[in-house]
């Protein structure tokens, strides 16, 4: 999505971000082999977000382009501690509609062949029903090919009808997972229990083997149990995308073959150097 942000001589700052192509840019900028699969318009903006994506090293031939439809827009806020809030203009955005143009089916198929395919419950959230399923089938299609699937419980409210709605979609993309990293914050608005090892309980007894609770400048939840406090206490100017970069730490690491205690120090490694910038994606 477009992203505006306060600019620090005032006014505002247009940029590109989004939860699962933070994370996606991280391990591209890492330097993975990294495609993004979305749809965006054929209008200057979306331009403008392809050639940034290119120039982060994003292999951009999975993005579908809409002649009908624009990006999605968003305003983030922050407060005094950096906490962030959001306003969205996405109802009618090309990612929306991404399974009915006539290029998913090949896209979709490309996508079948990753050694690691990333969804979050916003992806699921901004899709209609069958996109939802679709979106699904391919994760599961993902894994019967030998890969990994991770899926993080990304919860905003206003993109649902209801928490039950979201609660169901979200035990769905679970069963299709082999890494989880929920939010304790996310999962406690959904209705779960406001404990670590509760989450962690819920999501493998719905088929996800390796779950890592996030708890916000508290750490994290490792799969073996025990917590993980980020190596180092900040004071954030920024806390926009850190659980998205948290993820791409972890995610490097694990596709490095390193265990979930040491993956889990530079997902908060990567994450406190977002929070110390304004923006879910600072610049390198």
């Amino acid at each position: 999505m477009l992203e505006l942000t306060r600019a620090a001589a005032g006014g505002w700052r247009l940029g590109g971000a989004g939860d699962t192509l933070n994370t996606a840019i991280h391990l591209a900028r890492a330097g993975f082999d990294v495609a993004y699969l979305t749809a965006l318009g054929v209008d200057p903006f979306s331009d403008e977000l392809l050639a940034g994506w290119r120039a982060d090293g994003l292999d951009c031939s999975l993005v579908l382009r809409d002649p009908a439809r624009l990006p999605g827009l968003y305003a983030i806020t922050t407060d005094a501690r950096g906490e962030r809030s959001f306003a969205y203009w996405r109802e009618a955005s090309a990612a929306r509609g991404m399974f009915a143009l006539p290029a998913m089916n090949e896209a979709a198929a490309a996508a079948t062949q990753a050694d690691l395919f990333v969804f979050s419950l916003i992806s699921l959230a901004i899709l209609p029903n069958d996109g939802r399923a679709a979106l699904l089938a391919l994760a599961r299609a993902v894994r019967a090919a030998g890969g990994v699937v991770a899926f993080d419980s990304n919860y905003r409210p206003r993109l649902w009808g209801s928490a039950a709605e979201a609660v169901a979609w979200r035990d769905a993309a679970i069963a299709e997972a082999t890494i989880g990293l929920p939010t304790l914050e996310d999962e406690a608005a959904l209705g779960a229990a406001p404990d670590a090892q509760s989450v962690a309980g819920h999501w493998r007894a719905h088929g996800c083997a390796e779950v890592v609770v996030k708890l916000g400048a508290g750490g994290c939840w490792l799969p073996n149990g025990r917590p993980c406090p980020p190596p180092t206490r900040l004071d954030p100017i920024d806390t926009s995308g850190a659980g998205d970069a948290f993820n791409a730490g972890y995610l490097a690491a694990r596709l490095m073959a390193r265990d979930p205690p040491d993956a889990a120090v530079e997902g908060h490694r990567l994450a406190g150097r977002v929070i110390m910038q304004p923006g879910a994606i600072p610049a390198m």
